[in-house]
């Protein structure tokens, strides 16, 4: 093992060598291995064109025999193109894409061989749901599950080597009805917006019939060397380091954070942003990030249920094109200790199909009191349903995360900057059962005159805010960069849907009281911006102060998973997601226990991990160490010379492995322990308060000061010098 970290290191390459030729331009390539609309409208007679215009725009169900020329239609495009095969793609809840590939081969009952894609095949397949996690939902010995394609995300031809495959985007639901995916809710959770935002908008325009949410990712990565990966068997197993002693230089320079793009990690992201571009994934920024070896990329906003489509596939993509460029892409929240973790951010807004965004500040008194009333609400939402959200971020790698001087605490709260806080406390100052003549001819003035300087940006930004406002969108930046954005899409969407009913439903009774329609308005968004405003904060949420400030507050400091999950089954959280259809309480409780469960299971194998790190390759370079020191120390004593800083390195070092195996030993026992609770949130506790909190630390201090005190042609791992620098 000690000649694979050198050998890769022999063996690295940091030249940048291009797979695939760039186009002249993007939009020479861009949706080239997607059915879109436009494709569809060549490849359809015009009943299915229609049909799947209907359904993509109005979300109406397409009849089994039009799906049958709607089928016929994708494989004479796909077949053009070269492909065999096609699958249903989904999005099951182990947090990463699943597919099962059918070719288009069939032969008919008097033998002839030919190739079909009838709307049965393209509508559903049946795919084994016992062998994805329920939460108990499915057994082995109840293992049928369907899943159903989904119009309103196009289908797409992913290559892989040689190879094309037809992907057919769908969800993914249990034999009793139940959701087993991501998708599934998150298409309920938009309905639901949709509805309710439609409803509030009629208030300022009577023309809008649809609100579509919107949401734009920004996906941050590390990338390594293969050859250096490849030695470190945690980020094999875990996609971590479990050890490793901070390199001499980290990123205290600030010297890597929007710096020239190295030649090899260059290639690399035009290799997959030209694949992003064939799927339809509008990419638009690339640069390096804030630690060595990190980089991010983001597109243009989309509608979320295909913006949560493109960045589950991009992540695939990347993975694939990074291994035949030799180098691997890391999307842990936390893969190297002190310096930066990963993120997803996710900006969200709404949009109406009139063209307004409904986060955007007008330029007239109707459009600024309709954004004074999405914003109001949003804050609101936040602030009834902070714990949702919280929960809806929780895993075990955003553990690592959170509050760690790089990302958001764990503490949800809100940041709209200085220009809209004066805003909302001129809403608040107005103060009395009804607002007066004055009172409305300054909601027709002077609120007009302030929001719009909104649009010169003077809303500064705060990366330690983990819900901030940043001019015409609120930008969630708690979101983990492992995460699927539906779960926390699911939670925004769903919170504001319950919010904007609530608000309609209070404005309605003030209005039935004889108020005006605008005075009801602000009279209930003042109440929302009296009862909401402590979940308001401008400062620095790594702050100590903050954290105290929070408390005095009673906004929940949630800083483990295992906790943040319990949201998930609170008698608010089952009455959110059922009364707006997103989940019954069955799913919830079913989630709640997957979310715990794949928490056990990363710890597990973390622990694991370092258990085996620390047998095989930290304590038998160390001991061989230790053995060479003490021959010279008693080659030195016999030449009458003395040995005291030999002695003294001997004695730390032994010292060092003394304590490595000691505590490895106990938390083994401790991982025995936790294994034997059998009720899934007691054991997700106790993983977290007995096995990793008491140990992970503490023998990665220990293994860290050996690394520094081996010879280095002894350690057997690759350090982070040479992970992070080499490329």
């Amino acid at each position: 093992m000690s000649s694979l970290r050198f050998k890769a290191i022999d063996n690295l390459n940091t030249s940048g060598e291009d797979q695939i030729p760039g186009a002249a331009k993007i939009t020479a390539i861009f949706g080239e291995n997607v059915f879109t609309l436009k494709t569809a409208r060549e490849f359809l007679n015009d009943e299915a064109y229609k049909s799947l215009l209907a359904s993509i725009k109005g979300g109406k169900k397409i009849d089994r025999t039009v799906a049958n020329q709607i089928g016929s239609g994708m494989r004479q495009w796909a077949e053009a193109k070269g492909v065999t095969h096609f699958t249903h793609w989904f999005q099951p809840l182990t947090g990463t894409t699943a597919e099962k590939h059918d070719s288009f081969f069939t032969i008919k009952s008097d033998g002839t061989p030919i190739e079909e894609f009838d709307g049965a095949a393209l509508i559903q397949q049946e795919p084994d749901a016992s062998s994805f996690p329920s939460g108990g939902l499915r057994a082995t010995f109840e293992a049928r599950g369907y899943t159903a394609w989904d119009p309103s995300s196009p289908a797409f031809i992913m290559e892989i080597g040689a190879g094309k495959t037809l992907c057919i985007p769908t969800i993914f639901v249990s034999y009793t009805g139940e959701s087993l995916d991501y998708k599934a809710p998150l298409l309920k959770a938009l309905a639901a917006l949709d509805k309710a935002a439609v409803e509030v908008c009629h208030y300022f325009d009577k023309n809008v019939s649809k609100v579509t949410a919107t949401l734009g990712w920004e996906q941050e990565y590390f990338i390594i060397d293969e050859g250096l990966f490849n030695a470190r068997p945690d980020l094999v197993m875990s996609g971590r380091t479990v050890f490793g002693h901070s390199p001499a230089k980290g990123q205290q320079l600030e010297d890597h954070y929007f710096g020239s793009i190295p030649e090899r990690i260059y290639a690399f992201m035009r290799d997959y942003e030209n694949e992003s571009y064939k799927l339809g994934i509008p990419l638009r920024t690339r640069h390096n990030e804030v630690a060595p070896a990190q980089f991010e990329c983001a597109p243009i906003f989309e509608e979320v249920s295909v913006a949560v489509d493109h960045n589950t596939l991009l992540m695939d993509v990347m993975d694939r094109v990074a291994r035949r460029h030799h180098l691997r892409v890391l999307i842990h929240e936390k893969p190297f200790a002190s310096i930066n973790g990963s993120g997803k951010h996710n900006n969200w807004s709404m949009a109406t199909d009139t063209g307004v965004n409904l986060l955007a500040p007008g330029k007239t008194p109707k459009t600024n009191l309709m954004f004074l009333t999405f914003f109001i609400n949003t804050i609101k939402a936040v602030h009834e349903y902070s714990d949702v959200l919280r929960a809806s971020i929780a895993s075990a790698g955003n553990d690592f995360r959170l509050g760690a001087n790089e990302a958001p605490p764990a503490i949800i709260s809100v940041f709209i900057g200085e220009y809209l806080s004066k805003v909302l406390a001129d809403v608040k100052e107005r103060v009395g059962d009804k607002f007066d003549e004055q009172d409305e001819a300054i909601l027709k003035l002077d609120l007009h005159r302030s929001i719009p300087e909104l649009l010169l940006d003077n809303t500064d930004r705060n990366r330690t805010s983990p819900f901030a406002f940043t001019g015409n969108k609120f930008e969630f930046r708690a979101v983990g960069s492992s995460a699927n954005c539906a779960n926390a899409m699911i939670a925004v969407n769903s919170i504001m849907a319950e919010t904007l009913k609530k608000f309609k439903k209070e404005v309605d009774a003030l209005i039935e009281k004889g108020d005006k329609k605008e005075i009801a308005i602000m009279h209930v968004l003042r109440e929302y911006v009296v009862s909401s405003e402590k979940v308001l904060f401008e400062g620095d949420g790594y702050s100590d102060e903050w954290h105290h400030e929070a408390e005095r507050r009673g906004l929940p400091n949630v800083r483990t998973t295992p906790l943040a999950l319990d949201a998930m089954v609170t008698e608010k959280a089952k009455h959110l997601f059922e009364v707006n259809g997103v989940y019954t309480h069955i799913e919830l409780e079913a989630r709640h226990e997957i979310e715990l469960e794949k928490y056990i299971k990363r710890v597990q194998i973390e622990a694991r991990i370092m258990g085996e790190l620390a047998t095989s390759h930290i304590l038998p370079p160390a001991i061989k160490y230790q053995n060479i020191l003490i021959q010279n120390i008693k080659g030195l004593k016999d030449i009458g010379l003395t040995a005291g800083a030999q002695q003294a390195i001997l004695e730390k070092i032994s010292e060092h492995i003394s304590k490595v195996s000691e505590l490895v030993g106990k938390m083994i026992e401790a991982r025995k322990v936790a294994n034997a609770i059998t009720d899934t949130r007691t054991k997700a506790i106790a993983y977290e308060s007995q096995v990793k909190e008491p140990y992970f630390d503490t023998i990665r201090y220990h293994v860290d000061k050996l690394e520094l005190l081996i010879d280095d042609k002894e350690w057997v791992l690759p350090k982070y010098r040479e992970m992070l620098f080499l490329r």
